[in-house]
């Protein structure tokens, strides 16, 4: 069984990205977590995912990486979803440039991108 919790490779164009899906436990909800990063650099944007209402997030009943809300529910764990997520980020100019790792709500990416795809497309 592959081990998600590894960063993963990513390229896009001629720059390799590192990417990477957590699980965390933040009182008062879970989260799940996309951390992005550029080959070469210390600064990781973690887009946070924390559940609420009207929010799905893997809760042990649903898979690991899930985040929903909606009519769209994606794996965070799909490569194609980590490259929608980081070139909206880069979009957006979210990408940190400072060491260390900044975080950022993942859901005005997911809201943004629910707009934007047809659920065939991921």
């Amino acid at each position: 069984m592959r081990d998600h919790r590894r960063a993963r490779r990513l390229v896009v164009g001629d720059t390799l990205w590192w990417w990477s899906v957590r699980h965390d436990h933040h009182p008062p909800a879970c989260r799940e977590k996309l951390s992005l990063r550029r080959d070469g650099t210390s600064a990781t944007l973690r887009l946070v995912f924390p559940g609420g209402p009207g929010r799905i997030i893997a809760d042990g009943l649903s898979p690991g990486g899930t985040v929903g809300g909606g009519s769209l529910v994606l794996n965070l764990h799909r490569p194609g979803v980590a490259r929608r997520f980081l070139d909206a980020a880069l979009a957006e100019g979210l990408m940190p440039t400072a060491r260390g790792a900044t975080e950022h709500d993942g859901w005005a990416l997911f809201d943004t991108f629910a707009a934007a795809v047809q659920p065939w497309e991921i």
